[in-house]
């Protein structure tokens, strides 16, 4: 079985950084299980499977098409990144000609479009509810043990729980803070969680461009121990964010110590992830 697989680094212009992905282009239906043992071979955090929906389509002409992510261990529901990486990979690899790209997926359909120089994605809003500090707090402290919190939301669509930091943290400390995510899956025992989404506030002024926010992501459920980059935490960190600050346009970050990092400009109805930069291995 031969089968085009590119790798796509998301958010960077050099190659071996930003959040890579793999994204495999199927002609044809492919046997279930061989999706998570090629996502399992690659050992990326998401590898991205874009499929023909008939079998008359172009990957070069058609404008619709089948999206699924995997991660090495299971199939996930969204995936932000490689969804970018999809695009790109049609855009820029196979000259798709169309301004506008339809995805067909467990989250219903996202649309990517060409703006200039670079890719907007067009992904849903979760709300978050208030949730409570006990019913999760053996999981909260096994991860980032006594550090003060300030607020606690649970995601029900998308099963992330946000955990805002105290606003006497900076953005320093977020960045630098260790996160033991090797126990978590075992404390949960109820299923509801799979994704541990960690936020502060932003700080304004200084020489560098203000924040609205700052993150980090932990899916250990899925097999990722921290993903650097995610689109998919930001479906609901947009929501609480617009909210919290009464805005409808924001500007985040989500970093690790190793300085993976990108932008993201929020819309209140629908969440925009713009990026020129990309860089295809």
């Amino acid at each position: 079985m031969k089968l085009p697989i590119f790798i796509v680094d998301a958010f960077t212009a050099t190659a071996f950084r930003g959040n890579p992905a793999a994204v495999c282009l199927l002609e044809s239906t492919l046997e279930e299980g061989a999706h998570q043992q090629i996502a399992r071979e690659m050992n990326l955090s998401e590898t991205a499977f874009i499929r023909k929906l008939q079998p008359t389509d172009s990957f070069a002409q058609s404008s619709c098409f089948g999206l699924r992510w995997f991660t090495p261990v299971s199939e996930v529901p969204l995936c932000g990144h490689a969804t970018l990486a999809s695009a790109a990979v049609l855009f820029h690899k196979i000259k798709n000609t169309n301004s506008t790209l339809t995805f067909v997926t467990m989250s219903g359909e996202l649309k990517a479009r060409r703006a200039e120089d670079r890719i907007v994605l067009n992904f849903p809003l979760y709300p978050a509810c208030p949730q409570d500090f006990h019913e999760v707090e053996d999981l909260i402290k096994a991860a980032i043990g006594d550090t003060l919190v300030q607020d606690i939301r649970y995601s029900p669509d998308t099963r992330k729980l946000l955990v805002r930091l105290s606003d006497s943290y900076d953005r320093s400390f977020l960045e630098t803070m260790k996160v033991n995510t090797k126990s978590l899956p075992g404390i949960d025992k109820t299923g509801k969680v799979r994704g541990l989404i960690l936020t502060l506030k932003g700080e304004h002024g200084g020489q560098t461009a203000p924040y609205d926010f700052y993150s980090r992501y932990f899916a250990p459920w899925v097999g990722l121990a921290e993903d650097p980059v995610t689109g998919s935490a930001h479906t609901v960190l947009s929501s609480y964010w617009s909210q919290q600050l009464g805005k409808k346009e924001m500007r985040g970050r989500m970093s690790l110590e190793s300085s993976l990092s990108y932008l993201l400009h929020f819309k209140l109805v629908f969440i925009l992830i713009c990026t020129s930069s990309l860089k295809m291995q």
